[in-house]
């Protein structure tokens, strides 16, 4: 929880519009029941606590993934958060809780399957353009960034669809440890880079 409110200040010191954290993902589920319990109860603490200043510093939140696997408090508390912060537009804050790229892929694919059974889509309209358009993430578009703590080189089924194009940047700081002046050195190293999106450098 405090590292989460130490980037989300640096989010908005350093001009960030989006920032996504995955807090929570559907592999989790299959976690000892008390360690399910304490995130859940840490979801309500985070919520309780940060709302009325996430709001005030102008951050929208929003719970990204199959939210109808929370408990009822929990889920309360999604809705808390989202509601109390609807109004901001400083900072996008998206949390991914209860989410999985590949469930999120096969939930675009089934509702692409079911608009064309129904007649409303044709089989040539599935594009990637309509595929992105049901990703959870559709409103913001794709992460320039994705910074990896922990040393470890893999995505663990994060925005899969999403990260085509993303720069990685792998620190060996844990989450925990994570600080502001981490967080700017992934910006300043994203900056030097050159992005060419399949293209021959200019």
């Amino acid at each position: 929880m405090a590292s989460v409110r130490r980037i989300v200040e640096a989010s908005i010191h350093a001009g960030v519009e989006t920032l996504t954290l995955f807090a929570f993902s559907q592999e989790n589920w299959q976690r000892p029941p008390e360690e399910i319990d304490a995130l859940m109860v840490l979801l309500q603490a985070y919520v309780s606590t940060q709302s009325a200043e996430l709001s005030a510093q102008g951050v929208r939140v929003r719970m990204l993934g199959d939210l109808e696997r929370l408990s009822g408090p929990a889920r309360s508390a999604v809705d808390e958060v989202e509601a109390a912060t609807a109004a901001g537009a400083t900072l996008s804050l998206n949390i991914c809780i209860s989410y999985g790229a590949r469930a999120e892929l096969v939930r675009a694919a089934r509702q692409l399957a079911e608009e064309v059974a129904a007649g409303r889509l044709r089989p040539d309209e599935v594009t990637e353009a309509a595929i992105a358009e049901r990703l959870y993430t559709a409103p913001f578009g794709d992460p320039d960034l994705l910074i990896r703590t922990s040393g470890e080189f893999r995505i663990s089924n994060f925005l899969l669809w999403q990260l085509a194009y993303a720069e990685l940047y792998v620190t060996p700081v844990l989450w925990p440890d994570f600080a502001p002046e981490h967080f700017y050195q992934a910006i300043l190293d994203y900056q030097r880079r050159e992005r060419r999106f399949g293209r021959v450098s200019t």
